[in-house]
């Protein structure tokens, strides 16, 4: 008979729906080695939390993550809370034998990160952060062919996350405007995924050189009655609020094996909802993905005849191991979407806890994700380069 883990969901907006589809679906497509029982979801608001419970499948509510920390019943803990209770949540959770999958960026600065960190490796827990991008099979392919020298030596990391939901001067001051919630704005929020990517694709960070800005300083006070906090969140008063955290951020940086690193995250960007655009150039050839068409990897292949080359799209989509995570899905050319980078980011983290194995990315790799989050900012407020 499988195993079955239980698991205790903690948050249950935006992210709360896309874990919960993930949480359903995965035992549906993958082969895992426990079966999945979405236990229970945790959040503030008694209504809201019990409405979540019946539209996304849970079977019991809570208003108290202590007690679904605590629970016997509980062997997984998913955090998807605001950034401020990542690290409080994450800790208990350890502390209680459970193990963690959490939401980026791990916690608010490096010392929390090194406190969750310390608290998993303690209690020998399974620990991950939902880095959920490094499992679209054209990233994950684009790992591959690198690690295979497709692109030979690495010159150049490019990489651009675009979106503009915060443009217009009457949208309220939600909690990721807040830096004591957030931690930071597009940098922690955005930014941290393409750092995070860079890091994966590429290797460490060395030193960076960074840039901050907040376009607009000031912003409505949101709908307190915890309806008005998304993306799409409105304004109901007219009292107005300081913005403390950045609009957009960018730096540029070096790789511990020379490369050099362009980044840019912006909300700032109209047109762009949710843009994605990641360059890699090397001695023997280059990788390009656009998570707008995110079924497809380009590859220029300088190796090729000078009359053939040109840079040429590879379909992510060949099932039986030939691309990453499609065998588990349609026949070839049927394409997948977002939704389903968070289903296999759970089929990997079932699995891993199952074999009680490391599971990338880790706690390890949050906090290192934090240490050039924080790199950045420093610099941009320096004014010069900062040492990883």
């Amino acid at each position: 008979m499988a195993k079955t883990l239980r698991v205790g969901m903690i948050g249950y907006r935006f992210m709360g729906k896309a874990h919960s589809n993930a949480w359903r679906q995965a035992p549906h497509f993958f082969p895992l080695q426990a079966d999945v029982e979405l236990h229970t979801i945790c959040g503030r608001d008694p209504v809201g939390v019990e409405t979540a419970r019946k539209q996304l499948g849970w079977t019991n509510a809570s208003t108290d993550w202590r007690a679904v920390v605590n629970s016997p019943d509980i062997d997984i803990v998913d955090i998807n809370t605001p950034n401020d209770s990542h690290a409080e949540i994450a800790i208990a959770a350890a502390q209680a034998g459970k193990h963690v999958l959490c939401e980026k960026p791990l916690a608010l600065n490096v010392a929390e990160c090194k406190e969750m960190l310390a608290a998993v490796k303690k209690a020998k827990v399974v620990h991950m952060v939902c880095h959920n991008y490094r499992r679209i099979p054209a990233i994950a392919l684009a790992k591959k062919m690198i690690e295979e020298g497709a692109v030979g030596e690495i010159f150049h990391y490019h990489a651009r996350y675009a979106q503009d939901w915060i443009v217009d001067p009457d949208f309220p001051l939600v909690w990721r405007l807040q830096k004591g919630v957030s931690g930071s704005g597009a940098h922690g929020d955005i930014n941290a995924h393409i750092i995070d990517l860079g890091r994966y694709l590429v290797g460490e960070f060395k030193e960076v050189c960074g840039l901050m800005q907040t376009f607009i300083k000031e912003r409505p006070i949101p709908d307190q009655s915890g309806k008005g906090d998304g993306l799409g969140a409105k304004a109901t008063a007219q009292k107005m609020g300081k913005v403390t955290v950045d609009d957009a951020s960018l730096f540029i940086g070096r790789f511990t094996n020379g490369a050099l690193a362009n980044l840019e995250a912006t909300r700032f960007a109209l047109g762009r909802k949710n843009h994605i655009e990641i360059e890699v150039n090397g001695s023997k050839g280059s990788l390009h993905f656009d998570f707008e068409d995110m079924n497809r990897l380009k590859f220029f292949d300088n190796t090729e005849s000078k009359s053939r080359q040109g840079f040429r799209d590879i379909l992510v989509t060949q099932p039986g191991g030939v691309h990453p995570y499609v065998g588990q899905w349609w026949p070839p050319g049927h394409i997948i979407g977002y939704e389903h980078t968070f289903i296999h980011t759970v089929a990997d983290f079932v699995d891993a806890c199952v074999a009680g194995k490391p599971v990338q990315p880790t706690f390890e790799d949050g906090l290192r994700n934090q240490r050039v989050l924080e790199a950045a900012e420093e610099s941009a407020k320096k004014r010069q380069w900062v040492k990883i």
